[in-house]
């Protein structure tokens, strides 16, 4: 596979993550009834979707004219898991934190993987500065699935 089209496939595989981490949060936030948790959910998706907005222009920028839009098909058992989850549970926050906190690492993993490639400048700054920020989610979702353990 030439350098450009492996670039590219890692950058496809990184906007499927983070379409699951928008779609993943959107339904998390849905699952609770706490206001500030679901505000929590609902920014945590717009940071997805923004973050994969960035990728996607750098894959047509890379000369591929339709870049990766959907998510994966293990996003989309993620997210019928945390349907699931919250329905049995009574909207239960610690174990749809739990969940949320599930996806985030596979989201970490993704990001850990992708710096493990030869990226242009450019673009390894983007996936850089997405991964540290995509760190700090999670670490804000394990927080609060800590303190929602507590109560």
């Amino acid at each position: 596979m030439s350098q450009q089209k492996e670039i590219i496939s890692t950058l496809n595989n990184l906007i499927e993550t983070l379409k699951d981490g928008q779609e993943g949060f959107k339904q998390s936030a849905e699952g609770v009834d706490d206001p500030q948790l679901k505000s929590t959910f609902d920014m945590l998706s717009l940071q997805r979707s923004k973050f994969a907005g960035e990728l996607q222009s750098e894959v047509v920028k890379l000369g591929d004219p339709d870049p990766e839009d959907s998510s994966s098909v293990s996003g989309s058992m993620h997210r019928a898991w945390i349907n699931v989850k919250s329905a049995v549970t009574n909207r239960d926050r610690h174990a749809i934190l739990a969940e949320a906190e599930r996806g985030e690492d596979s989201a970490v993993a993704a990001y850990k993987d992708a710096m493990e490639h030869d990226l242009p400048a450019p673009i390894k700054e983007i996936v850089t500065r997405q991964s540290a920020e995509v760190k700090a989610a999670h670490d804000e979702v394990r927080t609060l699935r800590d303190a929602a353990a507590q109560k």
